[in-house]
């Protein structure tokens, strides 16, 4: 102790004398650094006798706060003095207006990521998040994709190993949490993220975009449920007088499937530019839960049932606020930002 406080009484009078912040930094290093002087000296406590330990200890910890405050005080002064010494070396014409600071604001995508988790949430759903690196069984087998399906083709998918993958969907976010509440019900969640694929990067494309799967197994649950659910989303999210439409699809998942329209925001229905002529856009792709994604979840399909859909919320933000290109999400040019 007579050691350690020598060090800090020689300690406090070099940085009484440091005259830049640089040497201040230095002396903070030579001290308290991992390899410093009363670090070694602090160290070394641990090995005096049992009884002395806890006395040695205090007076260390009390020296060594001492310090870093003297440190501290001496850097605010220095920093002070930098200060007055550049203001002195210009004139300040105190009557000129400040410059004003533009503040931040929320980016469209994320304003549209927080909406799509509040409807749900005001339905009873929670949210859930999951990984981004998959497996191979997660990410295609456990979500009834077959061996030969063109998903698991290397120019879909990015691989990582043989059977690790970037994740293609937020879709394996299912089977995990069924499988971590099963036989809990009902089941009732939404999982937003990044996803993955390769393609082409073009307007309407990106090789890492962002979906949000939404998933809901009960007993008795059927299509009346999936289309209920998604015509509250839609008149929430695009508009009360929205409608929505359900034409036949296939996805590996589920069984039987469904791809979602809405009526088109700008042309409400009439036919447009935008909606080609048809009145309807796509914004989703839908279906009850295959049995054997039950399965692999840890439910039996002979006693529950469940819906799925996931969105693309990147094309929900192009459609809220009209952008075109897919791209403009992720270039961050403040001249796009501003006008949403």
């Amino acid at each position: 102790m007579e050691e350690l406080e020598e060090l800090v009484n020689r300690a406090k009078s070099e940085i009484a004398g440091a005259d830049t912040l640089e040497r201040l930094r230095q002396l903070e290093v030579a001290y308290l650094g991992r390899k410093g002087k009363v670090t070694s000296v602090l160290r070394s406590v641990g090995h005096l006798p049992p009884e002395q330990r806890p006395a040695a200890g205090r007076t260390a910890n009390r020296l060594r706060a001492e310090l870093a405050e003297a440190f501290n005080a001496r850097g605010e002064q220095l920093q002070l003095g930098a200060a007055s010494r550049a203001c002195g070396r210009r004139e300040v014409d105190v009557t000129l207006p400040g410059t004003a600071v533009k503040p931040g604001r929320t980016h469209p995508l994320m304003r549209v990521w927080r909406d799509v988790e509040a409807i749900f949430i005001g339905m009873g759903f929670d949210v859930v998040e999951g990984n981004e690196v998959e497996t191979d069984y997660f990410n295609f087998t456990a979500l009834n994709v077959p061996k030969d399906h063109p998903a698991r083709d290397m120019q879909d998918s990015f691989y990582l190993a043989d059977d690790i993958v970037l994740r293609t969907q937020t879709s394996p976010v299912q089977v995990r949490m069924m499988r971590e509440l099963a036989p809990r019900l009902p089941v009732r969640l939404v999982h937003p993220g990044k996803t993955y694929r390769r393609g082409d990067d073009d307007y309407t494309h990106s090789p890492m975009f962002h979906q949000m799967e939404c998933l809901y197994v009960d007993k008795g649950i059927g299509l009346q449920h999936l289309k209920g659910v998604l015509l509250e989303f839609a008149r929430r999210f695009h508009g009360p007088e929205t409608q929505i439409r359900l034409r036949p699809s296939y996805f590996p998942f589920t069984e039987p499937s469904a791809e979602v329209d809405v009526t088109c925001a700008w042309c409400h229905g009439e036919g447009c530019r935008i909606c080609k002529g048809t009145g309807w856009i796509e914004i989703l792709g839908a279906g009850l839960v295959h049995p054997n994604v039950l399965r692999h979840g840890g439910y039996d399909p002979d006693e529950v049932t469940g819906f799925a859909f996931g969105m693309g919320l990147d094309r929900q933000a192009q459609l809220r606020y009209g952008i075109d290109n897919v791209r403009l999400l992720f270039l961050n040019d403040w001249r796009m930002l501003q006008q949403v």
